[in-house]
């Protein structure tokens, strides 16, 4: 019975942290691509992103517990944190243990962003991208709810929202370059002046 729970709990918990990584994902893609509008938004909203990454911090957390408490694969630490270590579907594990590592940097960084370069936090941030996909492979190979055909078709409906919304961050980000680009007014003065214009002044 016991063996059972354990069993059941590393596999919902697998799942709520996918699902509240992917909400957390969207979520974030709906602030930058102004999808609330451009007035200022209530502190909640942002406040809603940052608590969905932590939560799934917290069901990872547990979704790992469960699986070294688990008799019937018996994980060790190593094979938990050192990818293609273990014997149980080594490749498909190692998508999760790659993804785990991602999740702890954004959500650190995140934690401590008014400490680090915009720059840095940037980079790190866009991690969430292959975290979200590296979970999902993660999900697809190595989950025993894998040949669910509500959760393979529900992982692809979401990847479709989160695709289409990073295409229009992408774009939004393209076109405010373009228009922040400094722009050249030629010069319309005659040939002789700005020949004389270019030579020092003698005195």
């Amino acid at each position: 019975m016991t063996s059972k729970l354990i069993w059941y709990m590393a596999r919902s918990s697998g799942i709520v942290t996918w699902a509240l990584l992917a909400a957390s994902v969207i979520w974030g893609l709906a602030l930058t691509t102004r999808a609330f509008g451009r007035r200022p938004r209530p502190a909640w909203i942002l406040d809603l992103h940052r608590f969905l990454g932590g939560a799934a911090l917290v069901f990872l957390g547990i979704h790992i517990t469960s699986i070294s408490l688990d008799t019937y694969v018996h994980f060790g630490p190593v094979s938990l944190l050192i990818p293609l270590t273990g014997s149980w579907h080594p490749v498909a594990v190692a998508w999760g243990i790659v993804a785990m590592y991602l999740m702890v940097a954004v959500e650190l960084t995140s934690l401590l962003r008014t400490r680090l370069s915009p720059q840095l936090w940037r980079a790190t941030h866009y991690a969430a991208f292959p975290l979200l996909a590296l979970g999902t492979l993660h999900a697809l190979t190595a989950g025993t709810d894998r040949h669910t055909v509500v959760l393979r078709y529900g992982m692809l409906g979401v990847l479709t929202v989160a695709i289409a919304l990073a295409a229009v961050r992408i774009a939004k980000s393209e076109s405010h370059d373009v228009m922040a680009a400094p722009v050249r007014t030629p010069d319309r003065r005659p040939a002789h002046r700005r020949v004389n214009a270019s030579r020092p002044v003698s005195r």
